[in-house]
């Protein structure tokens, strides 16, 4: 199925399901930048600028990708070819991009970026699975933990009267 206009994908939209998501047994080509206000579930998904919640398909090729979902922040692909994906999760077959930014990604045979690789972890499923980000290091980003601290009245103006 080839999109070439707003109506044409507003038509689509309206084909969600119950459970928000576009289900086509076809390849999805998106000849303009958009944003789908729900799921997109298709054999093979081609676009230059995607904005969607969660993306499923055996083939993503596009330009940028931004996922994002209230609950469910992922892209679930066999193969994904990027210039730029922005994820929370990735969950794909083989990923190559120029960069990647993404919480958590999980690959079952190569992960490679060219240009950045930033992510909360990465794994792949083979025993000699391969990531790895050509022009620099992976950057490995941490989770900042959250400090409560509880003070007496009496501290309080202890640190009052030292500001």
């Amino acid at each position: 199925m080839k999109i070439t206009t707003q109506q044409e994908l507003e038509k689509l939209i309206a084909t969600a399901d119950e459970s928000n998501t576009i289900v086509l047994n076809e390849h999805l080509q998106i000849t303009f930048d958009c944003t789908i206000p729900c799921n997109i579930k298709a054999y093979n998904i081609a676009a230059y600028n995607i904005e969607a919640y969660d993306i499923e398909a055996y083939n993503i090729d596009a330009h940028n990708i931004k996922a994002y979902d209230i609950e469910a922040y992922n892209i679930d692909a066999l193969n994904i070819k990027a210039h730029n994906i922005e994820a929370y999760n990735i969950d794909a077959y083989n990923i190559d991009a120029l960069n990647i930014k993404a919480h958590n990604i999980k690959y079952y045979a190569f992960c490679i970026a060219c240009r950045s690789l930033k992510c909360e972890s990465i794994s792949g499923n083979r025993e000699n699975s391969f990531h790895k980000c050509l022009d620099q290091e992976i950057e490995i980003i941490k989770k900042e933990k959250k400090v409560t601290i509880e003070l007496t009245q009496s501290q309080i103006d202890k640190i009052k009267h030292l500001i």
